[in-house]
């Protein structure tokens, strides 16, 4: 069985014995699993970067419109020395 006081320790746990050892089980058998997988022959096998087969669709980048400061708080409620006034939310 696999001693995980060094798991225990670096997480700052503070375990039982039971459930050390429960762990260290858990353990154990999880390492032995990813050995299997280090036995499989992946030689000619392109790495996967994604499952999906989509492409990162993005827009064209072209120029639109721009407002001027005037435009723009032309249809304020109000304004006070070129902006928004808005009510006050701090008293």
């Amino acid at each position: 069985m696999l001693d995980i006081r060094g798991f225990e320790a670096m997480a700052m746990l503070g375990l039982q014995d039971d459930e050390r050892e429960m762990l260290g089980e858990r353990i154990e058998a999880l390492s032995e699993s990813f050995c299997a997988l280090g036995s499989i022959d992946t030689d000619g096998v392109e790495p996967l970067v994604s499952v999906l087969s989509m492409c990162n669709v993005m827009r064209e980048d072209a120029a639109v419109k721009h407002f001027s400061r005037d435009e723009i708080l032309a249809n304020a409620p109000e304004t006070y020395d070129g902006y928004f006034q808005v009510p006050g939310t701090l008293e």
